[in-house]
């Protein structure tokens, strides 16, 4: 028995402590890919803000809209109370720019018009104008 104590061996500090530090270098890159692969999906947001509504003569609506996400947004359909899309040809609004898009739209004096855009990645942006009086 005496005999089996000493010729037990053991790993010594040094190299237990070359182990913890081997594996906790493992863990913290493990988890900067985890992060770094989230936080690229929330970089390319597409964010679209319709900033103002035009009513030109009576057929056409010009909506004017700025993107001010990180990707470059492909609008696809303009729905006007609703209804069937209005937009003739998708338009693409690039990072931090404004475009108009104009529609093709009967209207009415006085009353409430609800724009609805929607985009090649299925987002909605909505927007409520009045039409002018007269």
């Amino acid at each position: 028995m005496k005999n089996f104590r000493h010729s037990k061996k053991a790993l010594s500090p040094v190299v237990a402590s070359i182990i913890l530090i081997a594996v906790t270098v493992a863990v913290s890159i493990a988890v900067a890919v985890w992060m770094g692969a989230l936080t690229t999906g929330f970089m390319a947001t597409e964010q679209l803000q319709i900033t103002s509504v035009t009513f030109n003569s009576n057929s056409t609506i010009s909506v004017f809209v700025k993107n001010t996400g990180t990707t470059p947004v492909t609008v696809t359909e303009v729905h006007i109370n609703n209804g069937d899309n209005v937009l003739t040809q998708s338009a693409t609004v690039s990072a931090n720019t404004q475009a108009t898009l104009n529609v093709a739209q009967t209207w009415t004096n006085g009353n409430n018009y609800q724009i609805k855009l929607l985009t090649s990645k299925g987002n909605t942006f909505m927007y409520t104008a009045i039409a002018p009086s007269s």
